[in-house]
């Protein structure tokens, strides 16, 4: 079983953590961000770290323990550095491109396709074939990227589609003659 949630939570300085009632409210320079608390586990702010506890020695409490550990983790690391998540499109003619508030996919298909950019996630495009997705919110960054990326996901013959940088495409063999 992992033993995460005894490791307290170290607040870097320009972070502020307050807790009111069960929702835990973490500021910083990259912005506010809520978690609201469990039954199952108590959450003590001291003066630069903040300590998770279970309540009770069940398996869900043990569980949410580890678990609340980590949202917490994230939160603070998303006000003060925040996330980003770097993508590729390989395929001739696939191309990507920000106007205004929507982000503009040519993919392949006979139209193009407008992504609406969420409140509070930046989207940048350095080239055409490099798409750059960066907020606060961990889950956040993760849900846009994952939906960016379903449009055209990575096929395994040729590796044309959309795909994260560091994710290895298993490629096939073409049928033979």
């Amino acid at each position: 079983m992992s033993r995460v949630g005894k490791y307290p939570v170290p607040v870097p300085s320009g972070v502020t953590l307050a807790l009111a009632g069960r929702t835990l409210t973490a500021k910083g320079k990259l912005g506010e961000l809520k978690l609201d608390l469990t039954d199952d586990v108590d959450v003590e702010i001291k003066a630069n770290e903040v300590a998770v506890s279970p309540r009770r020695t069940d398996r869900r409490a043990r569980t949410m323990w580890g678990t609340t550990r980590s949202l917490i983790n994230s939160m603070v690391t998303g006000v003060s550095a925040g996330f980003s998540k770097s993508m590729e499109i390989n395929g001739t003619g696939y191309r990507a491109a920000v106007q205004g508030s929507d982000l503009v996919l040519n993919l392949g298909y006979s139209h193009e396709i407008r992504y609406a950019i969420p409140q509070g996630i930046k989207i940048t495009c350095e080239k055409p074939t490099a798409i750059k997705v960066e907020g606060s919110d961990k889950r956040q960054v993760g849900q846009v990227a994952a939906e960016i990326r379903a449009y055209r996901g990575p096929e395994p013959y040729k590796g044309k589609g959309v795909k994260y940088d560091n994710e290895q495409i298993l490629r096939k063999e073409g049928k033979k003659k």
